[in-house]
């Protein structure tokens, strides 16, 4: 028999973790002021079940096909996935509003059923007229896609048992709230609840789930920690609002890799995959212009070109101004430094904006060689030789280091045409070397803007 206290506790209301005296920050996830007093009597210890449903069994007499993904008919999306949804595997999707989240599902929906699925889509913030004027404009029209509007957890399982589908799509899960919790739909019990009773539904009838979860102003998952580790994937939806370019990507894949990267354009007419990006982030130009360089960026295990734009001016102010879009700020400020003091490049009394195009964001080091030359290539008004890219991280130095996923990289740039790529030193002895492309290894910043504009600094 199971024995209780009457100790209360404190609980994380983010985790779960517990603790028996109250503290300001959480001993799990570190998060101030999430520790709470779990009320109540607490159970010390729970005695064993007289019958157990379903006794373990040997590993290999477990039917493995059970385990085998299912594609959606989204190339994109199933690369993301590992392949497409598995029976009862539930899928977090989190991304800002309006970022084509629901656009992107409801393709899916109709998709699956479009195939002879059964598929339910469970609407929490639309009513089911407002989703069928979506689904008609992106033309996601299927006779085995049924649509509900509701709010109540109990419906919800209510429809689901009725209806037993394939797929089942909840939008969102912040909306959808349980009687028998005390609170508004969102709060952290009530998420709790409702993933919990939802994520049982999809593992007892091997029902696919795709949840759909809103996003705090940080850009994490609203709701406590733990729909995280409940959850079997969890998918984020990327992109900047003002460009067309969507990016989704596994933060946590039970069923695949978490370095894959899906691309998507979304439109007025729908959300479309798009398996060839690289052309949005150039410029469609026939002649070469300063201040423009070529880099190839891996968004998981996927090169993608991507052009840097810079322009430098003389300033007329005693701080001069930096302004980036696409960059990050403070590794544009270094570069610059090590232009200037490296390579003899005057950048500090000179206006520098810098940027890319299609509206892309570069985070990795392996872009720094790219940025320094189109900085090089504006302050000197001399364009870069045509068909030239760059690869390499910048140190403090000056010297150029080596990027990950070197091979993938050239080869990317040789099937795209470009002749020339600038690498650091190492490159050609251990890559295989495209047909058509000429390797130029650099070792520092000064030689690089030597071999590129056949000279030093200015």
């Amino acid at each position: 028999m199971a024995t209780k206290t009457t100790r209360s506790g404190y609980r994380c209301t983010e985790c779960g973790w517990t603790s028996v005296k109250w503290v300001g920050r959480c001993g799990e996830c570190q998060a101030w002021g999430t520790v709470v007093e779990a009320g109540g009597p607490t159970v010390a210890r729970t005695a064993p079940a007289r019958h157990v449903a379903t006794p373990a069994v040997p590993i290999a007499q477990i039917d493995g096909a059970r385990a085998q993904a299912r594609p959606t008919g989204v190339g994109e999306f199933d690369r993301v996935l590992g392949g497409g949804l598995v029976a009862g595997a539930v899928v977090l999707v989190a991304g800002e509003p309006g970022i084509g989240k629901s656009t992107l599902l409801l393709d899916v929906a109709a998709r699956a059923a479009t195939e002879g699925r059964t598929v339910l889509y469970v609407s929490g913030e639309e009513t089911a007229a407002q989703v069928r004027s979506r689904a008609e404009r992106i033309g996601a029209l299927a006779d085995g896609l049924y649509l509900a509007s509701e709010h109540d957890l109990g419906a919800v399982l209510r429809q689901i048992e009725r209806l037993a589908p394939d797929l089942v799509v909840v939008d969102s899960v912040q909306t959808i709230a349980s009687s028998e919790v005390d609170g508004s739909p969102g709060n952290v019990g009530q998420v709790r609840e409702v993933a919990a009773a939802l994520i049982q539904s999809a593992k007892s009838t091997d029902t696919a789930m795709l949840l759909v979860g809103h996003v705090t102003k940080e850009g994490s998952i609203a709701g406590p920690r733990v729909l995280e580790h409940l959850v079997d994937v969890v998918v984020q939806f990327e992109g900047d609002r003002h460009s067309r370019l969507r990016l989704v990507r596994a933060v946590k894949n039970r069923y695949g890799p978490t370095d894959e990267v899906g691309c998507f354009d979304l439109s007025d007419a729908g959300i479309t995959g798009l398996a060839d990006p690289s052309g949005l982030f150039l410029s469609q130009r026939t002649t070469q212009v300063p201040g423009t360089c070529v880099t190839i960026t891996l968004e998981g295990r996927r090169p993608l070109v991507t052009e840097v734009q810079a322009l430098v001016a003389p300033s007329q102010i005693p701080t001069p101004r930096r302004a980036t879009s696409g960059l990050d700020a403070a590794r544009v400020s270094m570069i610059t430094a090590v232009l200037d003091r490296r390579a003899g490049a005057p950048l500090g009394k000179h206006d520098i904006y810098l940027s890319t195009v299609g509206g892309v964001r570069v985070t990795e080091p392996a872009s720094d060689l790219a940025v320094a030359l189109a900085l090089a290539s504006s302050l000197r008004d001399q364009p870069l030789p045509a068909g030239t890219v760059a690869l390499g991280e910048v140190g403090l130095a000056g010297e150029v280091r080596p990027a990950t996923g070197v091979a993938r990289r050239i080869a990317e740039a040789a099937r795209l045409g470009f002749t020339r790529a600038l690498v650091p030193p190492g490159v050609r002895g251990s890559e295989p070397v495209p047909h058509g492309l000429t390797v130029v290894e650099v070792p520092d910043v000064a030689s690089a803007v030597r071999t590129s504009f056949g000279g030093r600094g200015s």
